[in-house]
């Protein structure tokens, strides 16, 4: 599951019980720091607070194809596909761009900013401002694509595989276009 040894807290890991009814892998990973695993879902639910779901989930999941965070791909494909899109369109997201053109610019920005945020340029953010977004939703773009880093790659780093349940929980082929780096 992981590279490193976890603590048995299972009181932290009952608090962090997912609603489809088991404790993810990523729990046990913050188990060892519980504080941090804390500031962590306060933070991206401050970013998500501010923020459309819809956008929140592609800046999302651009970013996480962009790291190749299976896990996170897996988990921000799934609510891309339970409430905005088919698994067909939401696998079709991880190899091609979306034709909403608002969509791909959002997504585009934030594999950007994942991969390469130091060039990220005044005409990147202006393209955006053209398509309608304002400079709090580029800020909200940075935002969710930015905190997307920190947890995908803690988690790659330390060896924590995407939840085996992602089996059960989406279609075979949308596990297979999601599964981008480490496998379940």
């Amino acid at each position: 599951m992981t590279f490193i040894s976890t603590p048995a807290a299972d009181d932290f890991l009952e608090a962090n019980r997912a609603a489809a009814g088991y404790v993810p892998n990523f729990v046990h990973t913050f188990a060892a720091r519980p504080a941090v695993f804390e500031a962590w879902k306060q933070l991206n639910g401050a970013i998500k607070a501010s923020m459309d779901l819809r956008r929140y989930e592609l800046a999302t999941l651009a970013a996480a194809t962009a790291l190749k965070s299976s896990y996170c791909s897996l988990a921000h494909g799934q609510v891309l596909a339970e409430k905005f899109f088919t698994a067909e369109e939401v696998a079709t997201l991880t190899t091609s761009p979306p034709a909403d053109p608002v969509d791909r610019a959002i997504m585009a920005f934030a594999r950007k900013v994942a991969l390469s945020a130091d060039r990220i340029t005044q005409s990147d953010v202006d393209d955006l401002r053209a398509l309608g977004l304002s400079d709090e939703d580029v800020m909200d773009v940075s935002l969710a694509a930015a905190a997307r880093c920190f947890f995908s790659k803690t988690l790659d780093a330390t060896g924590t595989s995407p939840d085996r349940e992602y089996h059960d929980l989406l279609p075979p082929d949308l596990v297979s276009a999601l599964t981008v780096g480490r496998q379940i």
